[in-house]
């Protein structure tokens, strides 16, 4: 056989080898395996298989050659003097013994570890469209529910890992770790700024990450996974690693798609001529028999047969995508290297010129010396993204104006405002918000290998973030006939910056003893973080030209200043001991100590303890049942923390009153002292069964999990006449979070040419407010109920129209013949999802694969009612609203029509948004993502691999949901694009 070159051997040291040998390695049915690992047995020289599994190695003749590769059993083959040597690799028995799970301050197996948790990697995220890495997660792991907030690039996610533990809502953040650096998610925005384009605080800091430069994300859950990070495990963590140089020759990798992304869906408003029906009617009930001179839209001033989709012209475009990755990487045995570079691009679907780009540069050294003894892994990322969008999300006055108003623009190009007849919505277009964000995370970990087991090593991390945003209002976004100049126009920017540091001493020692392995970790973390922030309002600009320079403002004012230091130290330590490879023991523990709390109460302990029995391994499963190739039942039981209330809670704090007396500006108590709260509490448990049949062709995954939160963090109500709302205090309240998780996955067919996939998982989850003591006297007695979750909302029992009047009615609770906030609004609305999942399939012919996810979710959510939108006024409305009340006796779901004229129908429609009525089924099933690629064979161009692919996101919904989109809901933000891209990637 005459064997083409395949990837090239690398050499240390001056020792040539004195002859080369070559071959091909494949899988037992014959089909070539690339990047197989070829080493020679006790030498640092190898090599790594070509597209073809062809390699070629230097050797001398008495060498022994080592073949390895992840799922197949490493096979060590003698030389003997030949020149070819072909290789058959037999699959792993077990190959989940094969897969390495990053736990944290530590690496386990699939097959040994003890702890829940679960798994992606750069496949999965690879074929995906995003820009941040939880949207990547979306669907593909039990017990992590990941909702989008927005379809406006840049915006976030929200993320709940098996519920929510704290009864305040920042208090359920994941802990996040990037190559063992801490990373917060918390924004340094601000609302005023930010509050009406994106959601929440505005640019999610985990878009400072490169989904491309990610090789895996695993999340831990449980209490033998979380407690090793102590206080900072409480609500789950979420580990990050970032790609790795490999063994082989230098490549350069391009990756290069470009694509377009458009809303998934739209709300079936009426037309023209349903909606005019619709005022006209609204007029005559109300006994207005002259329509109002104000009345525009339909007392003739407004074009009375036009008819515009609003939702096509303000969020109906396209938004163009764009992204080039570069991979420059390869190493030997002792040293290997990668580096990054990407550049990203989305424009928006609104009118005007938008967009969001992304720069990232990353690189990573791995080095170890010639005996293996010293280590040196360094990684740096850098990302700058720049975020230019207008200041409003015109989704809302998308759904609202009625389908007949005027043209945008008039003859000149101007934006029209039709004699002052209504406010153009294209005036947002002027009012633009600008955030640049750049992110630096850097990375180090030193080790050295002492001897007898004991290897001594140090984590070493910065990160520092910094955000710059800004919010213009000009007074070009106001109607010219109001005559403003820029003297009324305004500017709002808001800076912050956020610096951490972190450094870890630790010490591992194994040691074999019999027919047991000891693994023993002790280490200690210092942490640091300072942050500030300034948020400066400017009024008042000699020109428009000038309006994002606050030195041009007439007037300044500083609306927030902080910096705040938060200090933590911990010691950490962890046994694991392993019997026969059967009998697995881990204890985990941890001492924290916080600077958020006062003297006394600064450190707590946490720890768990956790256990697996891996009975297929036992003698009479393999001889009676051998059809299980897997079995393992494990079960954990520990202790995590929370301190996340912000920092100096426990003190008395002051801020500036802004008021001078005699030239001073004076203080003002803003916070009132309590030393003795502590840290919040969770207690998990947890008992799982996890089992592969048939070679481990089906894998089946269940486990039972119950956590207790108590100990809660919340601000206890004061009288008013102590001049303070409330004081940071522990709460005797607890939060009980159980569910169920099934993960099923199944090797359904597999040759030499094909091979089909599937993997499946299910969440059923239940939260519950158990315990809250004096809840029914304190300010959250219209917030919680015993018994049920903390997400509910307490709403009015709707109970339909009154067929004689037309008007909604509500339950009366206590029967008093009114209707009140404080007494009716007993109906409980339950918002968290019931159960969730996602259902994947992945097939390959020969270089043709196929993926795709669904993703389903079982919920309800607030549906149209929501808005408040008074039918019968100047906003459009659904077609629902067509089956109305419109004569005594009709039973119909929609009260009568008014203008605004009948207090009673308005004020029954704005309790309408507030009773269960405004609440529907949101369950949805989801084409989350879908990949379609093509490997190009190598005859086709034999100096480079390449493949083609075309991805698609959020595709379609099937939904009886009739909004725009059952995730987003009726939020009034654009919801989740649906975007189809088109790539291709070369490897040189």
């Amino acid at each position: 056989m005459q064997a083409k070159a395949a990837n090239a051997p690398f050499y240390v040291g001056n020792a040539m080898p004195q002859q080369e040998v070559r071959g091909i390695v494949s899988d037992q049915s014959g089909m070539p395996l690339p990047g197989v690992t070829v080493i020679v047995k006790g030498k640092n020289r190898g090599t790594t298989t070509d597209i073809d599994g062809e390699y070629s190695i230097g050797i001398e003749p008495e060498d022994i050659l080592i073949f390895s590769f992840i799922g197949f059993k490493t096979r060590e083959e003698p030389v003997n003097g030949r020149r070819e040597i072909h290789i058959q690799l037999e699959e792993d028995v077990n190959a989940l013994q094969e897969v390495i799970i990053n736990a944290g301050y530590y690496n386990t197996t699939e097959r040994e570890r003890t702890g829940n948790i679960s798994r992606i990697t750069s496949d999965e995220i690879e074929r995906q469209p995003v820009t941040n890495p939880l949207a990547a997660m979306q669907g593909r792991m039990p017990g992590v529910h990941i909702t989008q907030t927005t379809g406006v690039p840049g915006g976030g996610f929200d993320i709940q890992i098996r519920g929510r533990n704290s009864l305040r809502t920042e208090g359920n953040e994941p802990l996040y770790i990037i190559d063992g650096i801490p990373f917060s998610s918390q924004t340094l925005g601000s609302t005023n700024i930010s509050g009406s384009i994106l959601p929440g605080l505005g640019s999610s800091p985990l878009n400072n990450l490169n989904p491309n430069d990610i090789a895996s994300i695993e999340v831990l859950k449980d209490a033998d996974a979380t407690a090793i990070y102590g206080s900072r495990g409480a609500n789950g963590v979420i580990l990050i690693t970032t790609k790795k140089g490999k063994i082989g020759e230098t490549k350069l990798d391009l990756n290069i798609y470009s694509g377009i992304g458009e809303v998934t869906g739209k709300v079936d408003l009426l037309n023209t001529e349903e909606y005019l029906q619709m005022r006209r009617e609204a007029f005559s009930n109300d006994g207005i028999t002259e329509i109002p001179a104000y009345a525009y839209d339909v007392n003739g001033v407004w074009d009375q047969t036009r008819d515009t989709d609003w939702q096509e012209e303000l969020i109906g475009g396209t938004a163009n995508i764009s992204n080039i990755h570069a991979s420059f990487s390869g190493g030997d045995l002792n040293t290997q290297f990668v580096l990054n570079g990407s550049y990203y691009n989305e424009t928006t679907v609104f009118p005007g010129d938008f967009n969001y780009g992304k720069a990232t540069v990353y690189t990573n050294l791995n080095h170890s010396s010639k005996d293996n003894k010293f280590g040196i892994n360094l990684s740096a990322t850098y990302v700058a993204d720049k975020n230019n969008l207008l200041s409003t999300d015109l989704s809302r006055e998308a759904l609202r104006l009625p389908p007949n108003a005027p043209e945008l623009f008039d003859d000149q190009g101007n934006l029209n405002w039709a004699e002052s007849t209504w406010e153009n919505p294209l005036r947002n277009l002027e009012s633009k918000y600008s955030a640049i964000n750049n992110n630096l995370i850097a990375n180090a970990v030193i080790s050295y290998k002492i001897g007898y087991g004991l290897e001594i090593k140090s984590n070493l991390g910065f990160n520092n973030y910094i955000l710059e945003e800004n919010t213009t209002f000009p007074s070009s976004m106001y109607n010219p006939a109001y005559g403003l100049g820029s003297e009324f126009s305004a500017n709002i920017v808001n800076s912050g910056n956020r610096n951490s540091w972190i450094i870890e001493p630790q010490l591992t020692f194994e040691k074999e003893i019999g027919k047991g392995k000891f693994d023993i970790l002790g280490g200690v973390t210092f942490q640091e973080q300072t942050q500030e922030r300034l948020e400066l309002l400017g009024e008042g600009f000699t020109s428009n030209q000038l309006i994002e320079n606050l030195a041009a403002a007439s007037n300044v004012f500083i609306l927030d200043q902080e910096k705040v230091v938060y200090n933590y130290t911990a010691v950490f330590g962890r046994i694991n001991y392993n019997l026969n490879k059967k009998y697995i023991l881990n204890l985990t523990g941890r001492r924290d100590g916080s600077s958020r709390f006062g003297e006394g109460k600064k450190f707590a302990n946490f720890g768990a303890i956790g256990a697996a029995w891996l009975f297929s391994e036992e003698k009479f499963i393999q001889k009676h049942l051998p059809f299980i190739s897997f079995g393992k039942l494990r079960g954990s039981l520990g202790i995590t923390g929370s301190d996340r209330i912000g920092d100096y809670q426990f003190l008395d704090t002051y801020t500036s009153s802004g008021n001078s007396y005699n030239g001073n500006i004076g203080l003002r108590p803003n916070r009132l002292s309590n030393p003795f709260f502590s840290w919040e509490k969770s207690e998990k448990a947890e008992i799982a069964l996890e089992l592969g049949f048939y070679d481990d062709r089906l894998l089946l995954k269940s486990n039972f999990f119950k956590h207790v939160s108590s100990n809660q963090l919340v601000g206890i109500p004061l009288p008013g006449t102590t001049g303070f709302s409330s004081i940071q205090a522990n709460l005797d309240a607890t939060v009980e979070n159980k569910g169920v998780e099934i993960e099923f996955s199944s090797v359904n067919f597999r040759n030499k040419n094909f091979s089909w996939t599937t993997s499946f998982n299910l969440s059923v989850l239940k939260n519950e407010l158990v315990s809250f003591p004096g809840l029914e006297a304190s300010t959250y007695a219209n917030q919680f109920v015993i018994g049920e979750p903390l997400s509910i909302r307490k709403v009015y029992s709707f109970t339909g129209v009154d067929p004689e009047t037309g008007i909604y009615q509500f339950n009366d609770f206590n029967n008093d013949g009114m209707i009140s906030p404080q007494e009716d609004r007993q109906e409980v609305q339950h918002l968290d999802p019931k159960y969730y999942g996602g259902f994947s399939n992945s097939l390959t012919y020969k270089g043709l694969n196929l993926d795709f996810l669904f993703q389903f979710v079982n919920q309800m959510g607030t549906n149209t009612n929501f808005s408040g939108s008074l039918p019968g006024t100047a906003t459009n409305q659904p077609k629902s609203i067509l089956n109305r009340w419109q004569q005594p006796g009709d039973m119909v779901p929609v009260q009568r029509y008014t203008a605004g004229f009948n207090r009673d129908a308005a004020r029954a429609n704005f309790l309408l948004s507030g009773s269960n009525a405004a609440y529907s089924d949101a369950s949805f099933i989801r084409l989350k993502n879908l990949s379609l690629s093509y490997k190009l064979p190598e005859i086709w161009n034999k100096k480079f691999q390449s493949r083609v692919y075309l991805q698609g996101q959020n595709l379609f919904n099937i939904t009886g949901y009739e909004g725009a989109d059952p995730e987003t809901e009726a939020s009034g933000f654009l919801p989740p694009l649906r975007i189809v891209t088109v790539g291709a990637q070369i490897t040189f």
